[in-house]
């Protein structure tokens, strides 16, 4: 058994998806838009076969995010090497997003660090 894909709403689908494609190397597909309820979504796809949908429709709340609640809490990409992770919390803290972890070495042997991305919610980058 697979996870086939983890989903998540968003307020600006756009900025979401560039987002994705621009920093964590994600394919987006054409886009979908039911015309009657209004919903909106993209599928993202990364190169080890995980897909991220996006979503939004006009009626999508957005309480505030605090970081340690039940639920989700982030998502994590492994690009590879202590370098890149390194390179890109730099691109992302030269970009504006805030960088809340790292790069550090974490208690358990993880090198990574975490970023708030989209909307508030949490990106980790490690190896």
């Amino acid at each position: 058994m697979k996870i086939e894909h983890i989903a998540m709403f968003v307020n600006d689908l756009e900025k979401a998806k560039d987002f994705f494609v621009t920093y964590l190397g994600g394919k987006s597909n054409e886009g979908y838009h039911n015309k009657t309820t209004d919903f909106r979504s993209y599928f993202i796809s990364f190169d080890d076969g995980a897909r991220l949908e996006i979503m939004t429709r006009p009626e999508v709340t957005d309480p505030e995010k605090e970081e340690n609640r039940t639920g989700y809490h982030h998502l994590a990409f492994s690009v590879g090497s202590k370098e890149t992770v390194d390179e890109l919390t730099k691109k992302l803290r030269e970009a504006g997003y805030e960088v809340i972890r790292g790069p550090r070495t974490t208690g358990d042997g993880y090198y990574e660090s975490c970023i708030v991305g989209i909307e508030g919610n949490q990106i980790e980058i490690t190896i």
